[in-house]
Parts: structure tokens; sequence; C-alpha cells
């Protein structure tokens, strides 16, 4: 992160990439290595020279303006934005020591690792039991009835979801309500043992009471997975979020440990979005 303004001070980060502050009850592995992307929507350059080191077991939270980079960077970590022709993108992201954009990268087995929940739950038009075993059949993680029944049980479980339609498995998942398609989705996402769940705006189609769900979810799943989230929502960042990065204008502005950020931002800009001043 480069050189930080607030009033007349000037605060310096020594680690581009890290947080300004670190957690001290978080779990510091790193999971994602982000070095100097850059992305470009035909001629609009739409990330500029983003350095961020993301951690295992941790939930991350990107807010910002929209329209600031949040998403675009999101899906930059499972190459999503491949699927646009005129996207072109420059820098390193970098898992287990290989860069996720170098030639041989195999997309497929990347996103199996870099899982996607996003904004509207889409649910395949098939039963909730087909929604969780396609991917893991198709991955050939599994193949016997009772591996895949065993799987749909843990999937749904580790959702928070099993107890409400265990005896509903064959009926269509877009029978369920749209919180409960949300948690079938991420169920259907952690159903192919991934490392990262990335999660785009997960509960802003939702009322409060299954985004309440949700939430409790993240906290829960974060303890194994690394969960990496947009969100509007800057309660939501404050009380999901062990980190969070404040995007504005394709830049990231602030990285830093969410009590610190939602307490004593360092830059001038952040302390302005958090307390409505803009955006």
């Amino acid at each position: 992160m480069k050189v930080a303004q607030r009033g007349d001070s000037v605060m310096k980060q020594d680690q581009p990439g890290q947080p300004v502050t670190r957690n001290e009850d978080a779990n510091h592995e790193l999971s994602i290595r982000v070095n100097d992307l850059n992305l470009w929507y035909g001629d609009f350059h739409a990330l500029k020279s983003i350095d961020m080191d993301l951690y295992q077991k941790n939930v991350t939270a990107l807010i910002g303006p929209s329209g600031c980079g949040k998403s675009t960077f999101l899906r930059c970590l499972n190459r999503m934005n491949d699927l646009i022709p005129s996207v072109r993108v420059k820098g390193l992201i970098e898992m287990d020591g290989r860069d996720v954009y170098e030639p041989k990268m195999d997309e497929v087995a990347l996103r199996r690792r870099v899982g996607m929940v996003f904004q509207k739950p889409n649910p395949f038009p098939k039963s909730i039991y087909d929604n969780i075993v396609y991917a893991p059949k198709m991955h050939d993680l599994v193949s016997r009835k009772a591996d895949q029944d065993e799987l749909v049980e843990r999937a749904l479980r580790d959702a928070g979801l099993w107890e409400e339609v265990k005896d509903k498995l064959h009926q269509p998942g877009t029978s369920l309500s749209g919180g409960q398609q949300q948690r079938l989705c991420i169920a259907r996402a952690i159903a192919v043992q991934p490392d990262v769940i990335l999660m785009d705006e997960p509960t802003s189609a939702l009322d409060p009471i299954s985004t309440a769900t949700i939430e409790d979810l993240m906290d829960k799943l974060k303890q194994q997975y690394t969960i990496i989230t947009v969100t509007h929502n800057m309660q939501q960042a404050a009380r999901v979020a062990d980190y969070t990065a404040f995007f504005h204008l394709g830049e990231v502005i602030e990285y830093n440990d969410t009590k610190t950020m939602f307490s004593t931002p360092h830059t001038k800009k952040a302390e302005d979005y958090i307390t409505g001043r803009y955006g």
C-alpha cells in the first residue's frame, strides 16, 4: 500500500499488501498473494496496482462505492473475468507459489479450489440433492451412491440447511425460500472441498433474518475456509470480517484489521466512507 494521509499526518505501510494493523486473534497463514494487479475493460483501467495478502481461515470484506472495482477484483481470484472478451489482466495472483494466470493453469481446477457464491441465489434447475452432487461427480470426487449421500448430508449440515431439507432432497432447489436457496448455493460451493470461498454481496437480496443466518454461517465456515466477501453493508463488514479492504476508483486505499478500520481508520477517505460522508 502506498503512503496514506490522514489530516496532517502521514503513515506508511512497511510491507505492501499487508494490513496496516494486524488482528492478533486471526490466523495469519497466507492463502492468496496479489502483487501489482491491473485490469482493463478495453481502454478503461478498472484495477490499478493492487497489492494484497489474503489470509487463510479469515473473512476479508471488500468495501467501497459502487463501481470501485470490488467485484472485479473478486472475480480475478478465480479468473471469472476471463469470460469477458474485452478484459486484459497484468500482475500476479499467487496460490501455493503458483501464479493463477500462468498459461498452464487449469481454470476448471482453479475454480474448484476457489468457489463462488453470487449476489442472487442461483440454484441449478435440479433437485436439492443433485445441486450438491453435480460438481463433485464432474470432478470425480464421488462415484458410489453411499458416498454421494454422505457428501450431500455433510455439505448441507455445514451450510446449516440439513434439518430444513432432509425430508425433501429430491424436490427442486428453486422451491426453497431465497435465504434457503443461498445456503444451498453455499453448500454446493463447499461440496467440492474448496480452499477459498468468494462471496459477491451474498445477502443483498435477502431479508434481515436470512441475512443474519448467512452471517452466522460465514463465522462458522471460516474455521475451514478462507472467505472473501464484497459488501455494501458497513455493519455487516464490522460484524463478520477479520480484515477489511477499502476500494476507491480501482485502488485499495486502506487494508486493515476490521476493528481498527471501523474505529480508527488510517486514511481520511476510508474514514469519510465508513462514516457516510460519501459513497
